[in-house]
């Protein structure tokens, strides 16, 4: 059965959606089946991986709420082994719309369950908020990634999601661990990134990845043209820096290791 991963942290801008395209291509390298979830209205990760706007696609929001297979809506990508089930700006209403559904946050775990078979891991790009869809996807996941930007109230933050983490595993998913606590935009100049990686180290200790996350522009274009960054310039080190990332993952989930929040 595949690892499912929540991509997660309620500030915007920390590179969760850069994590999830160029963590699963990466995977993907790695030649480990990989699923990516997009569970953003705001669809990033869906352009991100080369599907532009189309209102005639099927998407998360289809298999949410109108009863579509998950199986349905899942997309090839460039990348041999990485498939994408894409989002679209109708899922903003997904929550309004889930609210009075008997057992709502549990929607996605339920709707996913077929396809974790058919994947090593599934990851899950989460908003930038903690509502009903970033619930939903912490209540189906298995473990979490914390993307941090290297900024002065990081610790502060990561706290705060950790606390909710603590209590979505009380009421709802008692299995969700943390996978790691990654450190993103690093500028290796400036004093101020070394302060926020060793205060961070300092406090949360083995759940922070070793691997870093260089603030590199290579990896901020990538986007824009619609390609992980293994497609776009594999050789820069944005690129190294996720197929790292990508064996820390698959080393946990080979030796069980997920840390509780």
């Amino acid at each position: 059965m595949g690892r499912v991963i929540a991509i997660a942290n309620q500030k915007g801008g920390v590179g969760k959606t850069t994590t999830a395209i160029n963590l699963g291509a990466a995977l993907a390298k790695q030649d480990m089946w990989t699923l990516v979830i997009d569970c953003d209205p705001q669809a990033n990760t869906t352009g991100g991986l080369g599907f532009p706007k189309d209102p005639a696609r099927r998407s998360i929001y289809h298999a949410l709420m109108h009863d579509v297979p998950m199986q349905d809506v899942v997309l090839t990508c460039g990348i041999e082994g990485l498939h994408l089930i894409p989002s679209e700006k109708n899922l903003v209403g997904a929550p309004v719309e889930l609210v009075d559904q008997p057992e709502r946050e549990q929607a996605l775990r339920k709707k996913m369950g077929p396809l974790r078979d058919q994947f090593n891991f599934i990851l899950l790009d989460c908003p930038p908020a903690l509502d009903l869809l970033t619930l939903n996807a912490l209540v189906a996941a298995d473990s979490v990634i914390v993307p941090v930007q290297c900024e002065y109230f990081a610790l502060e933050g990561v706290s705060e999601l950790l606390d909710t983490l603590i209590r979505i595993r009380r009421s709802h998913n008692p299995r969700l661990a943390v996978e790691g606590i990654l450190l993103t935009m690093y500028d290796d100049r400036t004093n101020l990134s070394h302060q926020v990686r060793d205060d961070l180290r300092d406090f949360f200790g083995n759940q922070v990845f070793s691997t870093v996350i260089p603030r590199n522009v290579r990896l901020a274009e990538a986007p824009s043209f619609g390609k992980p960054i293994f497609l776009y310039d594999p050789e820069c080190k944005g690129a190294s820096s996720y197929l790292e990332l990508a064996q820390e993952v698959i080393h946990h989930d080979q030796k069980g290791i997920g840390a509780r929040p």
